[in-house]
């Protein structure tokens, strides 16, 4: 078995794993991505990159690069609620360079930050790498297994972080189970074919809840059931084209070519790593804290908590094993924000069970009507969504 030896061993080539690799190398560390794919072109679904990432593209130098890139800004949140147009979020006040959400296709966004990396000379992206296992000295994780190209490899290093999102595989190994109630909702993804300079509304409640994502010559569009709702047979598919036809009245037509086969299914979670770490081992981003689509925060928050541990590790990883004090110490930091997220994101599950409810056309809630009489409140939840409760910077 092939062995070679890193300082930092990141598995998984998501968001959040390539932005820790991308940091990490510009500070020297000799790190490792492993992404057990061949390539990042899979539907990602959502693809918001928030204004706290801008700003932190810009600090690192890529924002003109992500911005030469097919995408489309979102200034305000906006939604139509029982055919009343509400704004819910206003981002036109953050102190950041760019004051709104871009919706790029996640493969891009990684395309970016890999390419970004390959200029590192510490970087090293290794494609179609899958983590198996953990390996150990005693207690202390010192690498892992890794099914590559070239056959079984054991790769080493002073650090292994799991940043392979909510089904990481080598949490288990690690000893580390997430907790937290299930989620009372599915969300039902599928694509609608745009027509030429056609606009929709981004998200609609009512009878039933809708997202409508602009990605060019077709919608990426995601409806919100109960949970176990759907069952993947024909009267499920003519529910979701009828309360989806209902919705968006522009979309009707096109959803008689919808087949089954069309639509993916997201199983919701919000749970939590009660600890994220072992000596020689930390998680971050979903393998740390799964978050709900709602917000469209949880790319942002694990981009934060790579941003996180880069700057804590960043100067000592190169020539020192990091301590399982440091280590507890970056969870310390990034797990308040992401409770507060969680805490809020439970909160609207509250209402969206009940949008989703079949036949129930629910009034607009007090609290949003308060946000339209306030424009104040408007700005406060911008930032909120825009920055997030603790919004991270890049040191180097």
């Amino acid at each position: 078995m092939a062995e070679r030896t890193h300082d930092c061993i990141v598995v998984g080539g998501g968001p959040a794993g390539l932005m820790l690799g991308l940091l990490l190398a510009r500070a020297g560390v000799r790190t490792a991505v492993l992404e057990r794919h061949g390539d990042f072109l899979r539907d990602f679904r959502g693809d918001t990159i928030h204004p706290s990432t801008q700003q932190l593209l810009h600090e690192i130098g890529l924002l003109e690069r992500f911005l030469a890139l097919p995408h489309a800004d979102l200034p305000q949140v906006s939604m139509r609620f029982s055919g009343r147009r509400l704004v819910l979020a206003d981002f036109s006040r953050l102190p950041t360079v760019r004051q709104c959400i871009a919706f790029m296709p996640q493969w891009d966004f990684l395309d970016l930050l890999a390419d970004a990396g390959r200029e590192q000379a510490a970087f090293d992206l290794r494609m179609r790498c899958d983590a198996t296992a953990l390996l150990r000295d005693g207690e202390r994780v010192v690498g892992v297994v890794a099914d590559a190209p070239e056959g079984p490899v054991e790769l080493r290093a002073r650090l292994t972080v799991l940043a392979d999102g909510r089904d990481s595989r080598l949490r288990s190994d690690a000893g580390l189970e997430p907790v937290g109630a299930p989620s009372a909702i599915d969300v039902l993804w599928f694509r609608v074919p745009r027509e030429p300079g056609e606009s929709v509304t981004f998200m609609q409640l009512g009878d039933g809840a809708l997202l409508s994502i602009d990605r060019g010559d077709f919608f990426q569009a995601a409806h919100i059931v109960r949970r176990g709702a759907w069952r993947g047979d024909e009267a499920s598919l003519a529910a979701l084209r009828r309360r989806v036809g209902a919705l968006e009245p522009s979309f009707a037509a096109r959803l008689a070519g919808l087949r089954l086969d069309d639509v993916r299914v997201l199983r919701v979670r919000i749970d939590r790593l009660p600890r994220w770490y072992r000596d020689g081992l930390l998680a971050i981003g979903d393998a740390a804290h799964a978050m709900s689509p709602a917000g469209g925060v949880g790319i942002n928050l694990a981009i934060q908590d790579a941003v996180a541990a880069a700057n804590a590790l960043g100067p000592r990883l190169a020539s020192a094993r990091p301590s399982e004090a440091l280590l507890h110490r970056i969870q310390r930091r990034r797990e308040p924000p992401a409770r507060i997220v969680q805490a809020v994101q439970r909160r609207l599950e509250t209402m969206l069970v009940r949008v989703a409810e079949p036949g129930t056309r629910v009034p607009v809630p007090l609290p949003l009507r308060v946000v339209q009489r306030v424009p104040a409140l408007r700005h406060l939840l911008g930032r909120f969504i825009g920055l997030g409760p603790r919004p991270e910077h890049a040191t180097r």
